[in-house]
């Protein structure tokens, strides 16, 4: 089995990351074992205004070159000490159909390692503060965020190498439904997975999702992977969604034999766009 690396990793630059540095989380993830971590610091460009309420309401971007320096500055030190474990430099882009022509721009005018597409805000609203669900089903809920991930997913094309927690929307949830199950949006769920498999994109695992929230426990549906497999996608990525060096490759053992476990045979990773894959 080659080294696994986790590609899905905050630090310093993110505004949610200051407890860590680039430094720290390398240090830990080597100490783990791994072959390598990606640093994707979050760029949205809208807040909505609920959340305002609780932080200043600016765009969560971060110091591209600040931190592709310090991300330099690190693969230096770690070649001395530790040869061929890699730190690549990652951005978390935020899909908003109001900020597409910012993030097309942006994407445009810089390179990265591997740029993961995820969906945090939509319809003016956060999930984490709970304003999404408010007067939507369990169903409802999950479903529009799956389709409005579908829609600007597409939009973005070929721009982007992982496709970020699909279900990041059940984590602060307030439905005894904590998870997003293939059998009960299998319509979209389809059109997710064979866009993905059709453009060589990678189907996400994020196990930071798949802790306790305030007594609900989300879990990784099977099928999911399972369907994903049967409309020819092969690409799985793992990542902790770290914003502590303490939770680098949190959990991966366990999803790692789950993967193996549907049939998966190797792990994805991005060097400069271009996917290489580590056999688990």
């Amino acid at each position: 089995m080659g080294k696994i690396f986790d590609n899905h990793n905050h630090c310093q630059f993110s505004f949610d990351g200051k407890r860590t540095t680039v430094e720290r989380t390398v240090a830990e993830a080597v100490g783990k074992g791994l072959g390598g971590i990606c640093f994707t610091d979050h760029c949205d460009f809208f807040v909505p205004s609920m959340k305002a309420g609780h932080e200043k309401q600016v765009p969560e971007e971060f110091d591209i070159k600040a931190q592709q320096a310090e991300i330099d500055r690190a693969n230096r030190k770690i070649a001395i000490a530790n040869p061929g474990f890699k730190v690549f430099k990652g951005i978390e882009i935020g899909l908003q159909e109001r900020s597409r022509e910012k993030i097309r721009k942006l994407l445009d005018e810089n390179r990265f390692d591997e740029i993961i597409a995820s969906l945090h805000y939509l319809d003016d609203t956060d999930p984490y503060w709970g304003g999404y669900y408010e007067g939507k089903d369990w169903k409802e809920a999950y479903g529009h965020y799956l389709e409005t991930l579908y829609e600007e997913m597409v939009w973005l094309g070929k721009d982007f190498d992982i496709m970020g927690h699909y279900d990041y929307v059940t984590r602060y949830a307030p439905y005894p439904q904590a998870s997003i199950l293939y059998k009960d949006f299998p319509d979209i769920m389809d059109a997710i997975l064979e866009f993905l498999s059709d453009n060589g994109k990678a189907l996400e695992i994020n196990t930071k999702t798949y802790q306790d929230y305030s007594g609900r426990h989300p879990l990784l549906d099977r099928d999911i992977l399972l369907r994903y497999k049967e409309l020819g996608g092969d690409i799985i990525s793992l990542g902790s969604d770290s914003h502590d060096a303490s939770r680098v490759g949190y959990n991966f053992d366990y999803f790692i034999d789950f993967i193996k476990s549907a049939g998966f045979c190797y792990l994805a990773h991005f060097d400069k766009r271009i996917m290489v894959q580590t056999k688990i």
